[in-house]
Order: C-alpha cells, then sequence, then structure tokens
C-alpha cells in the first residue's frame, strides 16, 4: 500500500501550515506589542482572523504558542545569516558583513528585539524548553568558528578569539544602543536615531570588532 499522501491529503497540510502561520504571525505582533504578560489569545485569534480554538489546537496554550513565535523569529534571522554565505568571503569581510547584518537586521526587525526582551523577562525558560531553538542556533557559533579560524589561518586574525564570545559582542554593540535608544537619547541630549547617527554607530561597531580581532 503506497504512503505517498493524497491530493486531498496534501492540501490539508498546506492549509494546516497556512493557519499555522497565519497565527504565529499574528501571535509575534501580539507579543512584541504586550509582552508575555499581556498578550491576549483573544486579540491574537482577532489579529489573525482563525478562531481561539484554533489556536488551541495548534499550540495547546500561550506558553507554548510564545515559545513557537521565539522558534520562528530565531529561525528567520539564522535563515538571512545563512544566505550571507560567509565562508565564501575572506575573513574580514564576512566579519564586517555579520555586523552590518545584525545591526540592519535589528533595525530594520524591531520586534525581534522586543520579543527578546520579554523572554528575558521570563529568564529564557521557553527557550531552555526548545530543543529546536538551540538547533538553530549552533549553525551560526559554527559558521563564526570557521571565519575566525580562516582568518588565524592565514595571519590576519589573532589567536584565542572564542566565536561565542565574538557573536555576544557583536549582538551587544546593536542590541544595546537599540534597545535603549530612548533613555541615552534623553541623558544625552542627541537623537541617536538619526540616519547620520546609525551610520555613526554601524562605523564604531565595524571598528570595534575588527580592531579586536585584526592583527595590525
Amino acid at each position: 500500500m503506497s504512503s505517498t499522501p493524497t491530493p486531498i491529503a496534501e492540501e490539508r497540510l498546506r492549509d494546516a501550515d497556512r493557519s499555522q502561520n497565519t497565527i504565529l504571525n499574528a501571535a509575534r505582533d501580539e507579543f512584541a506589542e504586550h509582552g508575555l504578560g499581556g498578550a491576549r489569545m483573544d486579540r491574537i485569534a482577532e489579529r489573525s482572523g482563525l478562531n481561539k480554538r484554533l489556536i488551541y489546537y495548534y499550540f495547546e496554550d500561550k506558553e507554548k504558542l510564545f515559545q513557537a513565535v521565539l522558534e520562528q523569529v530565531y529561525h528567520h534571522i539564522r535563515e538571512e545569516e545563512r544566505k550571507l554565505n560567509l565562508q565564501h568571503l575572506k575573513p574580514a569581510t564576512a566579519l564586517r558583513r555579520l555586523v552590518e547584518f545584525t545591526w540592519n537586521y535589528y533595525l530594520e526587525h524591531p520586534e525581534f528585539l522586543t520579543l527578546l526582551n520579554s523572554a528575558n523577562l521570563h529568564r529564557a525558560r521557553h527557550l531552555q524548553q526548545s530543543e529546536r531553538a538551540r538547533q538553530l542556533n549552533s549553525p551560526l557559533i559554527a559558521m563564526l568558528s570557521d571565519v575566525v579560524e580562516r582568518g588565524r589561518a592565514e595571519g590576519t586574525f589573532r589567536s584565542g578569539i572564542d566565536p561565542l564570545q565574538l557573536y555576544v559582542s557583536i549582538a551587544g554593540l546593536s542590541y544595546f544602543y537599540l534597545s535603549n535608544n530612548h533613555t541615552l537619547s534623553a541623558i544625552f541630549g542627541r537623537d541617536l536615531m538619526t540616519p547620520k547617527a546609525h551610520s555613526e554607530r554601524l562605523s564604531h561597531m565595524c571598528d570595534v570588532i575588527l580592531g579586536y580581532v585584526l592583527t595590525s
């Protein structure tokens, strides 16, 4: 007996995928706007245009839905990083490209930062319970390890660079600036979100990261 799905079964699978993606996108916006504590399943159902019972059918409860949203956003940023093809670039160029990408991605996806803020507020327990999240993020460090090792081997990068620490620094330089731009702008009396300020920040980050890894 053939195990190949029938056309009707395939269409049902596509409908299920579309429904789950619609729910996840609506939930992403709801969690980004209100946080985990303030998010409401009724509003997610309204945003998605789907029955609330269907949301519970696919995701069980709000906690599981939040975990699925975190997995979705991590999947998206890791997929976009993969498209950079850093393994085919010279190490210094690859590292600069990653810094530029991280900065621009955070700028274009502010919901990513607010979701991370919410996840950290809950001590990342949703990510700790997610094997998929760990699987999604492991290739990034492997990719950066390759860049670092190639740079060391050709003599342009110094030795002793921890790829994980390096990525945390890259992400942190963007994350702190953008997450705290309102307080920083108010305290120092300078608008840190103008195009000129963005350009200056990116240039500074590239100088800091490359200045740390390059031998000269």
